[in-house]
């Protein structure tokens, strides 16, 4: 199962702090990884940070905000001056609104967009430009189902999440020539602890979730952990472009 060993590489996880994020965080750090968490408030990516090393895994904490370019610049100048090299990049950050679709500012647009598509693509950009130059590197875009279909009143997070499983095919096909593969996590729904004051509220949208959920539960945010092992890895070196659906079959009905 050497290949599947992540020893000595160094991983960025953006939106790493928290959710799905942190759990991704955590498997990598477990597959031998040094993980370097990114989020916009220390306090919480410190913390996690300590909750993996306190494992015996390895981690730090970066601030950023990935919605901006100077910051993004920041992190990877930061990153490679103490590492020397980004072997995985995972980018998990994202927002989302729940309302209808008429009623949504152009402000809150702005921030799904932001967030969930310009920063992924900064990320990628940013990185990417160092794995070309090594000809080597793994990027993990986090997606989620809602880009092959749609749920009511999300219609900015599905579009934005349907635009970063296109930005994946498309960097896949440009990078592929320099040997850095580009793929997708896109996770049904998911119960995170940004979440559960939501369903706790919405009974009735918990309950549809689950019913249109083939294997009868939501997600945990640690069913996306082997995805991501097994993409940031060498096991997927022939994988590109690829939305690695960890849905319970959500997207089959």
């Amino acid at each position: 199962m050497s290949m599947f060993d992540l020893s000595g590489k160094t991983a960025i996880v953006t939106g790493g702090a928290t959710g799905i994020g942190f759990a991704i965080a955590e498997g990598l750090a477990a597959a031998g990884a040094h993980v370097v968490i990114v989020n916009r408030r220390p306090p919480q990516g410190i913390a996690a940070a300590q909750r993996i090393v306190a494992q015996g895994f390895s981690a730090e904490a970066i601030q950023a905000d990935v919605s901006v370019e100077a910051s993004v610049d920041q992190l990877v100048t930061a990153v490679l001056e103490k590492r020397g090299r980004i072997d995985i990049l995972v980018n998990s950050a994202a927002v989302i609104v729940r309302k209808p679709a008429k009623d949504i500012t152009e402000e809150e647009w702005d921030r799904v967009m932001d967030n969930n598509l310009k920063g992924t693509f900064l990320c990628c950009r940013n990185v990417g430009r160092h794995m070309i130059e090594r000809r080597k590197g793994k990027i993990i875009n986090i997606s989620s189902n809602v880009s092959q279909v749609v749920q009511m009143n999300r219609s900015a997070y599905c579009v934005s999440k349907a635009a970063v499983s296109h930005l994946t095919r498309a960097l896949a096909v440009e990078w592929s020539e320099h040997k850095v593969n580009v793929n997708a996590i896109g996770p049904g729904p998911t119960i995170t602890e940004f979440n559960t004051v939501y369903f706790a509220e919405h009974p009735e949208d918990h309950q549809k979730m689950i019913d249109a959920i083939p294997m009868g539960r939501m997600g945990t945010p640690a069913d996306c952990i082997g995805a991501a092992v097994f993409l940031a890895s060498e096991a997927s070196d022939f994988v590109t472009g690829q939305t690695l659906l960890v849905d319970g079959g959500s997207t089959l009905l």
